[in-house]
């Protein structure tokens, strides 16, 4: 079974802003990981935020991407991507450079999102 470290073996920012995002949401209570070939996702009742490597799919520098799935669209510079997929889910993709980046307001977008997810 991948963990997180294998998912980002090789590739140590990557894992270090996944543990942040992974402190975040452990702060806010049960929900469940899963590690998959292509992305970490965080679960409770649906997903609600997911952790991926760029590089896996595009030339790209940054260690890390935050997919975080809301039922509003959130206007902020941080944001490099929003789209639609159903009427009612906004997903926010988040370039994370660094553990520090998984700030208090990321994880107050963490929060609504988990809370969406019941």
């Amino acid at each position: 079974m991948p963990t997180p470290e294998s998912f980002f073996v090789g590739h140590p920012d990557g894992l270090a802003v996944y543990r942040a995002v992974a402190n975040r949401v452990a702060a806010l209570g049960g929900s469940e990981v899963r590690v998959t070939r292509s992305q970490i996702a965080f679960r409770r009742r649906r997903g609600f935020a997911w952790v991926w490597r760029p590089g896996q799919y595009l030339t790209s520098t940054v260690p890390a991407v935050l997919s975080i799935a809301l039922p509003r669209r959130v206007e902020s510079a941080r944001v490099k991507q929003v789209v639609q997929p159903t009427p009612h889910a906004w997903m926010h993709h988040l370039e994370l450079a660094s553990p520090d980046e998984v700030d208090d307001e990321v994880a107050g977008w963490l929060r609504e999102a988990w809370t969406a997810a019941g």
